[in-house]
């Protein structure tokens, strides 16, 4: 299991991801999930993978080397394509691709064919954008209504996001509200876990303006941790009793 979050807001694009695999309780090692591809003043275009860790390495490889388009003819990678639409159809198309080589043989096996991957960046003139692209190789966008999108395990870091992101966060906050929304899940799902890689980009700067991984014994992390959790204890007990229990309990 894994959890990667992308928040789209008005300055910006966060995007963070775990490094946990787990193949068992006691087969579980650390990979990179979220890549980054840059030509600083041209293009940034970030991804980040979940699922089947064989299936999700492949689906890299090929994008590194490069798919066929089937209109013109010409290797595409994402260095090379002109818009962050058609890079979530490049990455769709390498989906179908492994799976037309290794998915049957894969379901044969009872072995499911899962792969998700969060796509965002900006490339030229172009609007900063941000996907999910799913195992069929189809994608949904990010929008003004919903500016973040979740692969791997959501649902523990899902109601922070609900709650306090909007199109309008700053970028600051948003990548603050995400490490929260990132620990939150830490703390209830073992699938997922430390070192985290993020990255933060600027709308218009076409460069990422921040690339770091939070080790285990990361200062600032550990810090927001303790506070989010004396945070919550203090916002729950400030809440007044129940009227109809007060009395009784």
């Amino acid at each position: 299991m894994t959890y990667c979050v992308g928040i789209l807001v008005r300055d910006g694009l966060v995007m963070i991801a775990d490094t946990r695999t787990n193949a068992g309780v006691d087969n579980i090692a650390t990979f990179r999930k979220l890549h980054l591809f840059e030509k600083p003043g041209g293009r940034l275009v970030t991804l980040a993978t979940a699922g089947n860790l064989s299936v999700s390495q492949s689906v890299m490889s090929l994008l590194s080397d490069g798919v066929e388009n089937p209109e013109t003819g010409e290797i595409e990678t994402l260095m090379n394509v002109p818009s962050m639409f058609k890079a979530a159809q490049l990455v769709g198309r390498a989906i179908r691709q492994v799976y037309a080589i290794d998915g049957v043989e894969m379901e044969k096996r009872n072995m499911t064919f899962d792969v998700t991957m969060l796509l965002g960046g900006q490339i030229g003139k172009g609007q900063m954008r941000l996907y999910q692209v799913y195992s069929a190789g189809n994608a949904i966008e990010a929008t003004l209504d919903t500016p973040f999108l979740q692969i791997g395990e959501p649902k523990y870091g899902k109601p922070i996001l609900d709650r306090a992101i909007s199109h309008t966060t700053e970028l600051v906050e948003a990548l603050k509200l995400g490490l929260i929304s990132m620990d939150s899940t830490l703390k209830s799902n073992l699938g997922v876990g430390l070192p985290i890689d993020i990255v933060v980009a600027k709308r218009d700067a076409l460069k990422a303006q921040i690339t770091y991984r939070i080790q285990e014994d990361e200062p600032y992390f550990r810090d927001l941790r303790e506070r989010w959790s004396a945070a919550l204890r203090a916002a729950h007990q400030a809440i007044p009793h129940p009227p109809y229990a007060d009395k009784v309990l």
